[in-house]
């Protein structure tokens, strides 16, 4: 192999230590997310794919590092191997170069399938603790972004004909918001 050995790492949340992960393994270049890895939406995983070229490695702590999503999953191993790009699962010690068995493409298949079923157990675990914890009022939700006052004055100018980016910038909140209490005010 005459390429780089290229790392990714993704960790859900920013207090998690992406450090651990690929600790140990000799690597040229590393791209760390720290995002949700419920889509492939995510920065310096577009970067890691403009990055690397034919005869590279990818190298990623876990399956479920790379997605948890099984069709997301499939088409990044897939498009990276495609490319010429080989791709190794430390944890699961699976290697991918594009020329695989069926049994790895088998065991690819099942273990993201894991994967995605993880993910939606974790969300309904997540479910579950916050209707439990609604009904004992520990729980309120997500702190509103505007007070009463700041959403009637925002539904007035609204009114008024002021663009929703220029009431998006002046109260501080994306344009998205804007629209989700014009809505509700509706």
């Amino acid at each position: 192999m005459t390429g780089q050995r290229v790392g990714y790492v993704r960790v859900s949340s920013l207090d998690q230590n992406p450090d651990r992960q690929l600790d140990g393994v000799q690597l040229d270049r590393t791209f760390t997310d720290k995002a949700s890895g419920r889509d492939v939406d995510r920065p310096k995983l577009a970067e890691l794919l403009r990055f690397v070229r034919d005869g590279d490695t990818v190298v990623v702590h876990s399956l479920d590092r790379l997605g948890r999503n099984l069709d997301d999953l499939r088409r990044l191993v897939g498009e990276l191997t495609g490319r010429g790009v080989r791709v190794e699962f430390v944890t699961e010690q699976l290697v991918f170069s594009g020329e695989d068995s069926p049994m790895a493409h088998l065991l690819l298949s099942a273990m993201g399938a894991f994967a995605e079923f993880e993910r939606a157990l974790i969300r309904e675990r997540q479910r579950e603790g916050i209707a439990l914890a609604r009904q004992r009022g520990a729980y309120r939700g997500r702190k509103r972004s505007l007070t009463p006052a700041q959403v009637a004055e925002l539904t007035r100018r609204a009114a008024a004909g002021e663009a929703k980016t220029a009431l998006a910038t002046a109260f501080g909140v994306s344009r998205e918001t804007v629209y989700q209490y014009l809505r509700a005010a509706a």
